[in-house]
Order: structure tokens, then C-alpha cells, then sequence
């Protein structure tokens, strides 16, 4: 080929890849049209692990769409109070909401069930049921009689059983207890004479230190150390068994969630996902240290006795007959956690905890 008839041929191959790319710009906008959300959470800012989570699934959908897809977060309070997240979602009054199910137990128990449940699974358990064992199926099931599809976002692994100002030896030390705790769990503690409060976070610290509350659980060492309790009850104890693997949910209006095109579902669902897995690897990364700095500023830990923990056990379960017997919704869905469970602590006893357990006595010994 001379160098004449080359030129011709890649002139015309140029205007021709021009054309291409004119007519992909529209294209490219039509199938990624421009769609802006706003999301409301159900945590302040200063809960960087928990609010950031939102801000990554907005990060991550703006990415992928050159700033085509994107949803807006806004802080607890700054659109909608925090336990009122759900109702603006259902309502449509805002697009997404970041949130966990339990805070609206109150309207039907089914709601905790996705979240955390006392004596459910843990956070990789809770994983396994709702990606695979049909779980987040089931959830968005129920969602969809309140207008919500769901999707999960964030971890918390299992939590702190909480601060106390007293020790807890026995099931009689709960008698009395003036314990800020769920609502959920505190329906279940109830059983054993516990008083359960609910006080907003900010308000905690000085419940504590006045008395007006004899203890208080929150999350973990990384949030817990911000709020100080350390110094108005030292006594921290573990484990949360009412939070073994608290999910956190991205809940989105079902109208607006169908009128999304598919590809941007897809990209929904993966970004949620990543988000899921963010926010558990985030805390695992920063609970040891704050944990530490607890220790230092005077923390005394303390486990649950066996003897209480059954107690606990034995009480949640007759809680959970009740609702079974009168609520469709959650005798379904807790029928098929508590199927899966079975199985997944046999497994987990096989390998996991062998080797988990083995590290851990290596870790006392000073050998890692």
C-alpha cells in the first residue's frame, strides 16, 4: 500500500471513528441517564464508621457513572431523626436510607430479623444466610408491604455486652438494672427484670454519671472510647449476645428502586456489597487499639457468666415462640435463620474455632 492510498484509508477510518464517538456520547448518556438521590442515616457524622459507609456507596456510584448516578447522605437529624428513616423511605419522601432494622422493631419484630436478633448468627454467618441462604429474598419479601427494598451495608461484628457501674455474677444482679439498651433486646431482658431505657446517645454519659441509668451498651471499643464511659462505669462487659452479627441495611424506595435501568441495579447491589465488607474489615482494623486504650484508662472487663447467658438464652426463646405463634413474616424468616444456624456453628466449630482458639492461647503465651 503507497503512502497516498494509506492516508486516504486512515482519513476515512478517522472520520469514521469520529462518528463513533459523536454518536456514543448520547448514547452513553441515555443509558446512564442522570439520576440524584438523597439518603438519610441514621448516624451522626461523628460515627465515622457507621455514617462513612454511606459516603462510600455514593463515592463508589459516582465513580462508575462519571457523577451520573449518585445518592446524597445526610446525617441523622439533618433531614429526618434517626428512628423516623424508615417512614421517609416508605414514603418517599426521600430515595435511601442507611439504617438498621431493629430500630423499628416496635412496628413488627420482622424488621430486627435481618439486622440482629439476641442469640442469632454472627456477622459472617449473617452474611451467608442473607447472600446465599435466601435471606435478603425473604427480607425484601416483608420490605415490600412497606414500600422498601433492602440491601445489606455494613458490620459491626459481634458487639460489647456494655458498660456497667456494678458487677454482674448473677441472673438476680439484672433485677432493678436501669439498662440503656435496644429495644429489641431490651423486650428479651425484660424477662429477667432488667428495666430497659432509651436514651439518645449524647445523653448517655451523664445518665451514667448521675445514676439515673446503672448501665449502657453502644457498639465496640472504637465508638465506645469517643463517649467516655470508661470513667462513669468501668465495668465492660462482653459478650453483646444480643448483637452477635448486627447488619446494617441500605433501604431504598421501591418505586424508585424499579425505575432504575437494570445496569444501574447491578451496580447498586455491588456497591452495596463492597460497603458490607468495608465497614466490618474497617472495625476489625480499629477495635484492638481502642481496646487497648480502654484498658489503660481504666476499663475492667468482664464476661457474662454461663449461668446468665443461658438465662438470657432460655428467655429470648420464649420471646421468639411468642411472636412465632402470632406473625407469619417473622416465624418465616426466623424459621429459616434458625435452620441455617444449626449448621453453621457445626461448621464453624470444625476449623474456624480450632484454629481461632489455638491463636488466641498462642497470643496469652507471648509467642505472637
Amino acid at each position: 500500500m503507497d503512502r497516498r492510498s494509506f492516508l486516504a484509508k486512515a482519513s476515512v477510518g478517522g472520520v469514521a471513528a469520529a462518528a463513533v464517538s459523536t454518536l456514543a456520547a448520547p448514547a452513553l448518556a441515555q443509558s446512564n441517564p442522570r439520576i440524584t438521590w438523597r439518603l438519610a442515616s441514621s448516624f451522626p457524622k461523628s460515627l465515622d464508621v457507621l455514617y462513612g459507609g454511606a459516603e462510600s456507596l455514593n463515592r463508589y456510584l459516582s465513580e462508575a457513572t462519571d457523577g451520573n448516578f449518585t445518592i446524597q447522605p445526610f446525617a441523622a437529624g439533618e433531614l429526618v431523626g434517626p428512628l423516623q428513616v424508615q417512614d421517609a423511605v416508605s414514603e418517599g419522601t426521600v430515595e435511601a436510607a442507611h439504617t438498621v432494622g431493629y430500630y423499628f422493631w416496635g412496628k413488627d419484630p420482622t424488621f430486627a430479623l435481618a439486622t440482629s436478633i439476641p442469640f442469632s448468627l454472627s456477622a459472617r454467618g449473617m452474611n451467608a444466610f442473607l447472600y446465599y441462604g435466601g435471606g435478603n429474598e425473604l427480607y425484601n419479601k416483608f420490605l415490600a408491604t412497606h414500600n422498601i427494598v433492602a440491601y445489606p451495608g455494613g458490620n459491626s461484628g459481634a458487639q460489647m455486652g456494655g458498660w456497667f457501674r456494678k458487677e454482674i455474677n448473677t441472673t438476680e444482679d439484672l433485677r432493678g438494672l436501669k439498662f440503656r439498651v435496644g429495644g429489641f433486646a431490651g423486650k428479651v431482658l425484660e424477662q429477667l427484670g432488667v428495666v430497659p431505657q432509651q436514651i439518645a446517645a449524647g445523653d448517655i454519659y451523664q445518665a451514667l454519671e448521675r445514676g439515673t441509668i446503672d448501665a449502657a451498651e453502644w457498639v465496640g471499643p472504637y465508638d465506645d472510647e469517643k463517649l467516655g464511659f470508661v470513667k462513669v462505669a468501668p465495668y465492660y462487659y462482653a459478650p453483646g449476645v444480643w448483637e452477635g452479627g448486627p447488619t446494617l441495611h441500605f433501604y431504598f424506595n421501591k418505586p424508585a428502586y424499579d425505575d432504575l435501568p437494570p445496569q444501574y441495579k447491578t451496580l447498586l447491589q455491588m456497591a452495596t456489597r463492597a460497603v458490607n465488607n468495608d465497614v466490618l474489615a474497617e472495625y476489625d482494623w480499629r477495635n484492638p487499639p481502642a481496646l487497648k486504650v480502654l484498658a489503660a484508662q481504666g476499663a475492667n472487663l468482664r464476661w457474662f457468666p454461663k449461668e446468665v447467658m443461658d438465662d438470657m438464652f432460655d428467655a429470648a426463646n420464649g420471646v421468639y415462640a411468642e411472636m412465632e405463634a402470632t406473625n407469619p413474616a417473622f416465624a418465616e424468616m426466623w424459621g429459616a435463620i434458625k435452620q441455617f444456624r444449626a449448621d453453621h456453628y457445626t461448621w464453624s466449630q470444625v476449623t474456624e474455632y480450632t484454629y481461632d482458639t489455638y491463636m488466641m492461647i498462642k497470643q496469652n503465651e507471648g509467642a505472637l
